[in-house]
């Protein structure tokens, strides 16, 4: 068994290897306080050299054992992975996956196992290490290390492998992972911070690093660890001159077009055509040659940007697409926009609920309470396929998970607006950007829905086409781009910083002066875009829609709580089931949330609890039930539990012999609290209270 400590900033981690999971081709056990991951690595040992892709599989999964847990529900037992595990397992792909060698296709299944769980040591980095580590010492062509790492920047400083505390209120919030070349992989969420900071912080996370690159690059040579060979298949002389001769001419101008549509008939037509030509000639190679045609395809795209110095849909490669969009078109929806740019075209409705209708997350730091929510759909019609509909994929959790981010740091605090929000965003039109019209839709339905956000976001997906020396940077990228092209990185924000960016990227990694032209150049787009989108709504509503319910929150005496649930419930549901309304209660704040369809059945609901819980106040007027009367006066209830004396002199503005006179027990009263004493007695006056109304 091998050993060794390093320390990340100043955070100390150990990584093992060589005692457990011997069998698989690579197995790390990764530990940072009292957190243990294991990861291991297994590849097949063919792979099809006529496949178009790599098929890597990583599964991130969470024993709850690890947290000193038995699974909730009815089954105890781990199933399928929870959006949290999955969007993990997406860090750990995109981490790794640009270092794979281009023809390496054998299947490849990476495993990560949190075995133990402190809640101030997150699994998710350690995976990404532990990955990185397993890869590296074993035989699978991979060309690493690699290394990931969160920070975040609070109170101006970064800190690397932050505590819950610490994570709380950052003002940036990163998952970043490099090779020692540069960035490959970033996701984060900020509070509109600029882009300056953004790349202060990857050349922080970047140099932070290299203790690992050093003790993984130690282990391998001390392992000798010998790498399996793959290269290029070699290509028949003439075949590839025929390819060259038939194909590049007819794809050239088959690729140019206005539109998505007429760029994929003219293809298909000139695919057909060419591979029929091609089989004809060269009988033998029939199973290479379309896995060809796709190779030349990829370099005739980039070559064409580079040389006519535009793309193929005719724009400059700082142009956004044309963009419209209108809101309110759904009659019955509290708020819903039409967000379309280009051929991406975003259908997106916001919903407005009652504060108890939060989704409730259980993860291994415990549950988790998120008042806002965002879910993306990506119907196979969007892109003119047909599939069956299952529950959502990994790409349609990890954009929806990518859009909340870039929204929820702008909308309001739940004190001042105490609605729990649902967007949905179904994409009825896909041709690239899909997640950024969600944004940028989503954003347009929460200002049609009356939520006061702090301002506007937008966003946008950056492109990168890199030929030898040159490299360019294109703005609002399709999906031939995003295909073809080396980089897709997004960035979303307001007019004053970002609120969100997610970057991948296919050369293994990016330097730090193509970062920095791309998030000048995405902060040039979204401000283009949050231009057009203010044309179609510039600010939030003043007021909720109609068909919006209606909310209200208040504090009560924590002691009083008891007097509005009742024996058993008995008050709490009485007051739900009368005024159709729903009631949440804080028992540790005394917040008291009151969610209604209508303002009457809100305002009727507060006043029960108001009679329930509140406290007299002096000089209000209540209307109370007469308890009791004596001969110097009448026991009134003004509140439940809450009794006061009105005395005989306060009954009238003339002089009253008998109480009974004025009033009889049962009857309704109208009385004014004039005073309450050192022990809690409540003095009140009909005489006063009757002045008050006159006036």
């Amino acid at each position: 068994m091998k050993q060794a400590t390093f320390k990340i900033s100043d955070k100390e981690i150990t990584l093992e290897t060589g005692e457990i999971a011997k069998q698989a081709h690579g197995a790390v056990l990764v530990k940072h306080k009292d957190t243990v991951v294991l990861v291991t690595v297994v590849a097949a040992e063919e792979g099809n050299p006529q496949e178009d892709f790599f098929p890597l599989s990583v599964e991130y999964r969470e024993r709850t054992a690890a947290a000193g847990r038995i699974p909730g529900g009815f089954i105890k037992r781990e199933s399928r992975p929870q959006d949290h595990e999955i969007l993990a397992s997406r860090l750990i792909d995109r981490s790794v996956r640009p270092l794979f060698p281009e023809w390496f296709t054998n299947e490849t299944q990476i495993m990560a196992t949190v075995l133990s769980y402190e809640a101030d040591a997150e699994a998710e980095p350690l995976c990404i290490i532990g990955a990185a580590a397993a890869l590296h010492l074993s035989n699978i062509p991979w060309n690493g290390p690699v290394a990931g790492i969160r920070l975040v920047r609070k109170d101006g400083k970064i800190i690397v492998l932050p505590n819950e505390k610490e994570r709380e209120n950052a003002e940036m919030d990163m998952m970043v992972s490099c090779s020692k070349e540069g960035l490959v992989m970033l996701e984060g969420e900020a509070r509109e911070t600029s882009e300056e900071k953004f790349l202060e912080a990857i050349d922080f996370a970047h140099a932070s690093l290299n203790p690992f690159f050093q003790i993984i690059d130690q282990w391998k040579n001390e392992l000798n660890v010998v790498k399996k060979e793959c290269n290029k298949p070699a290509v028949d002389e003439a075949l590839h001159k025929a390819l060259e001769e038939i194909a590049t001419p007819v794809f050239r101008v088959a690729m140019v077009g206005k539109n998505k549509q007429e760029r994929a008939s003219q293809m298909k037509e000139a695919h057909k055509k060419v591979l029929a030509e091609l089989q004809e000639k060269f009988p033998d190679n029939a199973g290479e040659i379309p896995l060809l045609l796709e190779e030349l395809k990829y370099h005739l795209f980039r070559k064409y940007m580079v040389q006519e110095k535009k793309r193929v849909d005719g724009r400059s490669f700082e142009q956004v697409r044309p963009i419209c969009g209108k809101v309110g078109w759904l009659p019955r929806n509290h708020g819903s926009a039409l967000f379309t740019r280009g051929e991406t075209q975003a259908l997106v409705s916001c919903t407005l609920g009652a504060p108890g209708e939060v989704q409730i997350v259980d993860t291994l730091s415990g549950e988790i309470r998120q008042r806002f929510m965002l879910h993306y759909n990506f119907p196979p019609y969007s892109v003119g396929e047909i599939k069956a509909l299952r529950g959502p994929g990994r790409r349609e959790i990890g954009h929806g998970f990518l859009a909340t981010r870039a929204l929820q740091n702008v909308l309001p605090e739940q004190d001042r607006f105490p609605y729990t929000i649902r967007i949905i965003s179904d994409i009825t039109e896909s041709n690239g950007s899909s997640s950024m019209a969600t944004v940028c839709g989503g954003c347009l339905s929460l200002m049609d829905a009356g939520v006061p956000i702090l301002r506007p976001v937008a966003g946008v997906a950056m492109g990168l086409i890199k030929e030898g020396d040159e490299a360019i940077v294109l703005t609002d990228i399709m999906g031939e781009e995003d295909h073809l092209g080396d980089m897709d990185f997004k960035v979303a924000g307001t007019e004053v910083g970002i609120t969100a960016v997610q970057m991948d990227n296919k050369l293994g990694s990016l330097p730090r002066s193509l970062m920095n032209q791309a998030l000048e150049q995405a902060r040039q787009g979204r401000l283009h875009i949050l231009g057009e989108m203010k044309k179609i709504i510039a600010e939030p509503r003043k007021d909720l829609p109609a068909c919006a319910p209606r909310v209200k929150c208040f504090i009560i005496r924590k002691d009083r709580i008891r007097d509005l649930i009742g024996p058993g419930g008995k008050n709490i549901q009485e007051v739900q089931e009368d005024c159709k309304v729903k009631i949440d209660v804080d028992s540790s704040t005394g917040l008291v949330s009151v969610f209604s369809a209508n303002q009457e059945s809100l305002d009727r609901a507060v006043r029960k609890i108001d009679y329930l819980t509140g406290e007299a106040e002096v000089g209000k007027c209540y209307t109370g039930e007469v308890i009791s009367i004596k001969p110097f006066g009448a026991f009134v209830r003004i509140l439940n539990n809450t009794e006061g004396l009105l005395h005989i002199s306060e009954l009238d503005n003339k002089r009253v012999d008998k109480v009974t006179d004025i009033i009889k027990e049962g009857e309704q009263v109208l009385v004014k609290v004039l005073g309450v004493d050192r022990q809690g007695k409540i003095s009140l006056s009909r005489r006063e209270a009757l002045y008050e109304r006159k006036k």
